[in-house]
């Protein structure tokens, strides 16, 4: 089977972009097409993971057998075990009838399994079954079942860490990670963003019979140098309020400004990537880690300087003890100890990060998850553990 080149893929599925980071993604993905490893699509919310999906389904032999996504964090979690594995008559209340899941009527195809991070710890025990056996059971059922499906997940928080935190099985986060893809986020392949906004500005254009808009030098660099949190989600949503409200087709940067998030100013510029960029949330654990380090440092020379004799009574003291007090006695010669604030634990730091975000966007629970960078279901369920019901 002959592998297209990167530029017809893009033309097919309709990808706008040249950034390096872009194509070597989707050249990863072209490449484990024809196989049927289990993949991994890394990346944050709206960057387009499921558009992957589908180049990797389209170009593998299971192109003409069925294609389903499923967003682990849209079904409730009473009802996913049911949607992905199928349930008996009767095996739970409302079950009036046998019902096949999506393992089973899609035999033969692919599965993409959205924010698979999502998913309840009894449903991931259920799917790592099925990736190293093929085989599941229906709910309510003992009769175990074959299937031959291809499994494509994708997610927009750190595995790993869930993994740390207990939230994620770790053998299934190695099965699902066999062939991990990374899709940049739009402020790591800044040269496309004008490419996308001219293109969905055609778009546009086109379906509500609009002369096209365009930006000029300066509007064009505002627009490259906001973060876009939302991706190219955000980046549509954007052009096709520019195309419908702008009073002037010639968009300045004083016309685009009015459209971007008040908050715009806290993110420009924006801060060139580097090869090895951490997430915010690899980078908040980093500073923990490393403050927990530098107070066990400090508790030690603490102590040591705890246990030197009393301060002899002379005028001038010895010249040994001068040399052996540290600084920061120095300036107190009766302090005896220095108290030292235990670090909150993740826990506690996490429920006021909710909090402060709740607050900012007064209540709006869908802002706020946003801006954690978690989803929707994931916030309600903090709120739930926290009981932050009443935050507004």
């Amino acid at each position: 089977m002959a592998i297209p080149d990167l530029q017809t893929i893009k033309n097919r599925f309709n990808i706008i972009g040249n950034a390096p980071a872009l194509n070597h993604a989707l050249s990863i993905a072209v490449q484990v097409a024809p196989t049927d490893l289990t993949t991994l699509i890394i990346g944050e919310s709206g960057v387009g993971k499921e558009i992957f999906s589908q180049v990797i389904h389209q170009l593998s032999a299971r192109k003409h057998n069925p294609f389903i996504a499923v967003n682990c964090g849209a079904i409730p979690e009473g009802t996913i075990d049911s949607e992905l594995f199928g349930h008996e008559k009767g095996s739970f209340t409302g079950a009036h009838e046998a019902r096949k899941g999506y393992f089973e009527t899609v035999n033969g195809g692919t599965i993409f399994l959205d924010e698979v991070g999502e998913l309840p710890h009894g449903t991931q025990a259920r799917l790592l079954r099925v990736l190293e056996t093929q085989e599941f059971i229906r709910v309510g059922s003992s009769k175990v079942q074959k299937t031959d499906v291809r499994v494509i997940a994708a997610t927009n928080v750190n595995l790993l860490e869930q993994v740390k935190m207990g939230r994620f099985r770790e053998d299934l986060y190695y099965r699902l990670s066999t062939v991990p893809i990374r899709v940049p986020p739009l402020r790591e392949r800044k040269e496309d963003i004008p490419l996308l906004f001219r293109r969905f500005c055609l778009d546009f254009a086109e379906k509500y019979r609009t002369t096209p808009v365009t930006l000029d030098e300066e509007a064009q660099q505002l627009l490259m140098n906001y973060r876009f949190p939302g991706n190219v989600r955000e980046l549509k949503n954007l052009a096709e309020q520019v195309s419908l409200l702008s009073p002037q087709k010639v968009v300045t940067a004083d016309i685009l400004r009015s459209f971007l998030p008040e908050d715009t100013g806290t993110h420009l510029p924006a801060l060139l990537p580097s090869a090895n960029e951490l997430s915010e949330r690899e980078i908040l654990y980093k500073v923990l880690f490393d403050m927990r380090q530098d107070i066990n440092e400090l508790k030690k020379i603490v102590f040591n300087f705890s246990v030197l004799p009393e301060e002899p009574t002379a005028a001038t003291p010895t010249a040994a003890h001068r040399t052996i007090e540290p600084p920061l006695m120095a300036a107190n010669h009766h302090a005896k100890a220095i108290e030292v604030e235990e670090i909150r634990s993740l826990q506690e730091i996490e429920r006021d990060a909710i909090i402060k975000a709740l607050r900012r966007h007064k209540g709006r629970r869908k802002d706020a998850a946003r801006e954690l960078g978690i989803s929707d279901r994931t916030l309600y369920r903090k709120v739930k553990e926290y009981n932050l019901h009443d935050i507004k």
